[in-house]
C-alpha cells in the first residue's frame, strides 16, 4: 500500500502521519510512507485544505486529522 500526506509539514500533518502509521502497524499492513510539501504538487490532486491522506492514488480524507480508529477504517476499505 502506497500512503501519502499532502501538507505543509504543520502540527496536524505530523498528526494524521502519525495517525496513519499507527493505523497501519495495527492492521499489519505493508506500506510506503511519502510526505509531499511542495504546494504545487499538493494542488495537483485536488486538495484545498490540508493534511490529506491519499492512499494507493486516491485521495481518501483532507481538511482535518482523524482517529487511528478512522484511518483503519480508511485503509481496510481501500484493500
Amino acid at each position: 500500500m502506497d500512503i501519502k500526506i499532502l501538507g505543509s509539514g504543520c502540527a496536524n500533518c505530523d498528526n494524521l502521519e502519525k495517525a496513519a502509521r499507527e493505523a497501519v502497524e495495527s492492521l499489519g499492513i505493508d506500506a510506503t510512507f511519502d510526505h509531499v510539501t511542495d504546494p504545487g504538487e499538493i494542488a495537483s490532486w485536488g486538495v484545498m485544505r490540508t493534511p490529506a491522506l491519499v492512499v494507493d492514488d486516491e485521495v481518501v480524507m483532507s481538511g482535518r486529522v482523524p482517529t487511528v480508529q478512522t484511518v483503519k477504517e480508511l485503509l481496510e476499505h481501500g484493500r
